[in-house]
């Protein structure tokens, strides 16, 4: 090969020799001209590039599309840059912060001046710019920059924000991004045009303080998507319709499950008596799951000791931006509302010597901890004050993790399928290699660690991602990245290992040959947290919860006052078969009896009037299907009974 050849390795191991200088571009259309015009950028050697830059050495390249997290990420970066283009073209003068991609489409937070306004009435106004420009097809255009030349740039435009953000960076790292009229300061990258921008929608407006600061100004920040086609963006507006109507919000209180109250406090949810029916029902699941699985129930205390979080390092990590300490009487004595359940469950297994024999041993508690959240992040019941973890810690051998570690994942995979969770990705989280000193644990016990976590997920064949740098303080962690019913993604159930706490809280057991080893400790949540599971579970079902779980399974509906007494009675009956409703007494039409049920999603309607009472039998309707048939009250427990099976989606 001449030194004026670099070899290309692709994803499927193919080696092709191209110029060097050639681009990512070029080797698309080596393959073809078909995959050429949908690359929007390229991964070169781990790092994601524009598609039309030189490749100067051998590299390993993956070409991105639409179909690639990566390439939607950079497409909707570029569409920001194409947003502020069109914002600066409508509205002379104005700053801009910065303008990220985010899961779903990018935002751009900016500054409008004093004698310019702006309301929603504009946006459509916006897109209609963003498009005209888009059709242009003006390249992405990358230049190296120097800080001076960066700065006289800005200091011209009168942009103190870019200003702002140019004192951190340093010369000959800083580079310009040009597409039409408009410049950015930008590290990219960015899609070859703006010609694969074919639609673009403004969704909202927020305020959002200069970086983050609230002593600073409060920049507006306008929230966007894009797509390469008409047709998705109306498929993703009707998502967001779809995802109102599903909001949890919006169901909890309709179907009258939780409430907040301001005096009670902010992010601390009050669930009323349907919704502690829902709690008590996934408790009662996971309970018995777990002493199948070999767990021990625990109960501990809704506070600890200052000193205990000091020794097991969450004081150090969150205890500024916590709740605050609670004193007592007593000088100096102090203690925290409990924001883990880990460290008073090294401590229940402290409190006796253990044996290599013992082990594993497995300690559950349906634990509620209280961490300090902004009200400006506070939402609904994802994001609270207060929440209950079902929460598990394992204590095992260093032997023994990778085993546990399987088990784990049986069960997080049981309550999946059981609630009809069938599409999820394992998101292994490990240490940033370059940013050690933000975990504590040594090099060796995190090697350790972080192995048992891959090959676990390897022979349990999961569907994985790798992410560095999201692993906790003290172990790295396997999470659950679930979709709902819309497509949307959300972490629920958890696995960390930790080699950390065994070591802080001095943890014993003694070993076959006798001495002192140490344990190591798996931390596991399958929901995470009640009150979020719940949240995502009524946004994934829209609250018509499967017959098992749902608080209220039947109504009954006597068709008049003269069948209130035989209503009454199949209640009790129903009741001791551990079948769970209501009679609905009220003095309505039987139509309007029906329709009402319908709306509270009841699954299961009972009407009963002169016949069934003579015969004792029941007409049954079933939500959103409608008559049933008439049946005995035995054969409507049989069949409440399969259906009940039938529901926990396990055959």
């Amino acid at each position: 090969m001449s030194a004026e050849s670099i070899k290309i390795t692709l994803p499927d191991g193919t080696v092709k020799e191209f110029a060097k200088g050639s681009s990512a571009m070029d080797v698309a259309l080596s393959i073809s001209e078909g995959l050429a015009r949908n690359v929007l950028a390229a991964e070169i050697n781990g790092e994601v590039r524009d598609a039309n830059r030189p490749i100067e050495s051998d590299s390993d390249v993956k070409l991105l599309t639409w179909n690639n997290d990566e390439g939607k990420a950079t497409f909707w970066h570029s569409s920001a840059h194409l947003m502020a283009e069109a914002l600066e073209a409508i509205y002379p003068g104005i700053k801009f912060g910065i303008g990220p991609s985010i899961e779903n489409g990018f935002y751009y937070d900016v500054d409008f001046g004093e004698d310019q306004e702006f309301d929603h009435s504009h946006l459509e106004k916006i897109e209609a710019k963003m498009l005209e420009l888009a059709r242009q097809k003006n390249e992405y255009k990358r230049s190296e920059v120097s800080k001076a030349d960066a700065i006289a740039y800005f200091k011209k435009k009168d942009d103190e924000y870019k200003l702002d953000l140019l004192e951190g960076l340093e010369d000959g790292s800083i580079t310009f991004y040009q597409q039409g009229n408009f410049t950015d300061l930008c590290r990219g990258p960015h899609i070859p045009n703006t010609g694969f921008i074919k639609a673009a929608k403004v969704l909202s407006i927020a305020g959002a303080y200069w970086r983050g600061d609230e002593n600073n100004k409060q920049l507006t920040r306008l929230y966007g998507i894009t797509f390469p086609k008409q047709k998705e963006l109306t498929e993703y507006l009707h998502m967001l319709e779809e995802a109102k109507k599903r909001d949890h919000r919006k169901l909890g209180q309709e179907l009258e499950l939780f409430t907040f109250s301001q005096k009670v406090g902010l992010g601390l949810p009050l669930w009323l008596p349907k919704g502690a029916k829902l709690r008590e029902r996934l408790e009662t699941f996971m309970r018995k799951a777990q002493v199948k699985a070999g767990y021990d129930p625990v109960v501990t205390p809704h506070i600890g000791s200052k000193n205990l979080y000091v020794t097991s390092g969450h004081y150090e990590k969150y205890g500024a931006d916590s709740f605050q300490p609670i004193k007592t009487p007593n000088e100096g004595e102090e203690f925290l509302l409990k924001p883990m359940n880990c460290p008073h469950h090294c401590e229940i297994y402290k409190s006796k010597p253990r044996s290599y024999k013992e082990l594993p041993v497995r300690l559950a508690e349906f634990g509620t901890v209280y961490r300090y959240e902004q009200s400006g992040e506070l939402h609904g019941l994802t994001r609270v004050r207060g929440f209950t973890q079902d929460d598990a810690h394992i204590f095992c051998t260093e032997d023994q993790v990778k085993e546990e570690f399987i088990k784990v994942i049986d069960l997080v995979l049981y309550v999946f399928e059981s609630l009809g969770f069938e599409n999820f990705t394992a998101q292994i989280s490990l240490r940033d290699p370059e940013n050690k000193q933000k975990y504590i644990g040594s090099d060796e016990a995190w090697h350790k660690a972080e192995s048992a976590i891959i090959e676990a997920a390897a022979e349990k064949n999961l569907n994985t991602v790798t992410e560095l740098g999201e692993a906790a303080f003290y172990g790295p962690k396997l999470d659950f990245m679930v979709k709902d019913a819309l497509g949307r993604k959300w972490q629920l159930g958890t696995i960390q290992v930790d080699y950390n706490l065994p070591e802080r809280f001095e943890l014993e057991y003694t070993g076959s040959d006798n001495q002192k080893h140490r344990p190591v400790m798996i931390h596991r949540a399958p929901f995470g947290s009640l009150e979020r599971f719940v949240a995502v579970l009524i946004e994934h079902c829209a609250g018509e919860f499967p017959l098992w779980l749902t608080p209220d399974q039947v109504a009954i509906l006597p068709i008049s006052e003269k069948y209130a007494d035989y209503a009454q009675e199949l209640y009790n009956r129903l009741q001791s078969e551990d079948i769970t409703g209501f009679v609905d007494h009220r003095d309505e039409k039987i139509g309007r009896k029906i329709r009402d049920a319908e709306v509270k999603k009841i699954p299961l309607m009972l009407i009963v009037g002169e016949k069934e009472r003579d015969n004792n039998e029941v007409a049954v309707r079933r939500h959103g299907q409608g008559d049933v048939g008439t049946m005995s009250i035995e054969s409507f427990i049989d069949y409440f009974a399969k259906e009940k099976a039938k529901s926990l989606n396990i055959q």
